[in-house]
């Protein structure tokens, strides 16, 4: 029997933007035949040394365990941009998966990586070359997007060869414009194309 290979999208999202990148890159990914989005999020982290949020979220996707990393044959990584950086909840997770880089558990696997971030010229190209660090250490093959996509030659908004990206505006109120929408689709769609030729 011929199971789908799960693309992990994982993500961290304060105001909503990058979970709705995340929508997008997984309904990318599930174009492709043989393959299925599984969407996560990290849970916030405390200012104190106590969580104060529950195990399971009130609403949206489940936050994510090591076994989703285990069981993924891709990758896509999601944050918001946080000073030209990828947020604190996001490098938390990572912190914690030496279990995994100890195993080798992701070497091989590819990745590809999705910010969002207030202005146009707000980091959000070293946010994602920040995101592919311990990526990197894990041995992940990392994916950006191509010239091939053609609204990354025209945007007037978010897009990087690095990977997607969203301009949210200061208040964080602009909505994902068309051409980020596409582009969302596109790096889930190459994602899970290059996840089954790897399989194969």
């Amino acid at each position: 029997m011929i199971t789908d290979k799960e693309i992990l999208v994982l993500y961290y999202s304060r105001h909503g933007a990058t979970r709705q990148m995340a929508q997008f890159i997984a309904r990318g990914v599930e174009q492709v035949s043989g393959a299925r989005a599984r969407v996560r999020t990290v849970p916030e982290i405390s200012a104190v040394c106590e969580a104060t949020k529950p195990g399971i979220p009130d609403s949206g996707a489940p936050y994510a365990r090591l076994c989703d990393l285990e069981e993924c044959s891709g990758l896509a990584l999601g944050s918001p941009t946080r000073f030209g950086n990828m947020a604190a909840p996001m490098k938390y997770f990572w912190d914690n998966t030496s279990e995994l880089w100890m195993k080798h558990t992701l070497a091989d696997k590819p990745a590809t990586l999705f910010t969002s971030g207030g202005s146009m010229h707000g980091g959000q190209e070293s946010t994602l070359l920040s995101m592919m660090i311990p990526l990197l250490h894990h041995g992940m093959l990392i994916l950006g997007l191509p010239y091939s996509e053609p609204e990354l030659a025209t945007t007037t908004s978010g897009g990087t060869p690095y990977g997607a990206s969203h301009v949210a505006g200061a208040a964080g109120d602009l909505a994902i414009s068309e051409t980020e929408k596409r582009l969302c689709m596109a790096q889930g769609r190459r994602l899970a194309i290059t996840t089954m030729k790897l399989s194969s």
